[in-house]
């Protein structure tokens, strides 16, 4: 096993990611390829550039990740305001708490990688 799955940031990643498919399954049939599509790719771009960063040769390359991963979960959280704000689906204070989490949690990593 890869040692990036043992990082408890990969896998409240991991896990938010199949949060999101789930969460996502019920919107309309016009969504498939609008925020529907666009989610699902945000959140799965989390654990994705946790895991290619980890496989980069140094420590500064790896936060250059963690920092792209940071603007997906900014642009996941857009994309489920949004899709509130649209009706499709309904607030949920524990996933806006998750999702306060991972940022917080990937603040941390980058901040130690940056040490």
């Amino acid at each position: 096993m890869r040692k990036y799955r043992e990082w408890i940031a990969w896998q409240v990643a991991f896990a938010l990611a199949k949060q999101f498919y789930l969460l996502t399954e019920p919107l309309p049939k016009e969504e498939i390829f609008g925020l529907k599509s666009q989610m699902r790719r945000s959140a799965v771009a989390i654990p994705s550039n946790l895991a290619e960063g980890a496989g980069r040769s140094t420590k500064k390359y790896f936060a250059q990740f963690v920092t792209i991963v940071r603007s997906s979960l900014n642009e996941l959280e857009t994309q489920y305001l949004l899709s509130i704000d649209l009706g499709f689906i309904k607030s949920d204070s524990n996933i806006e708490a998750e999702i306060e989490r991972r940022y917080g949690l990937l603040n941390g990593l980058r901040k130690s990688l940056l040490a």
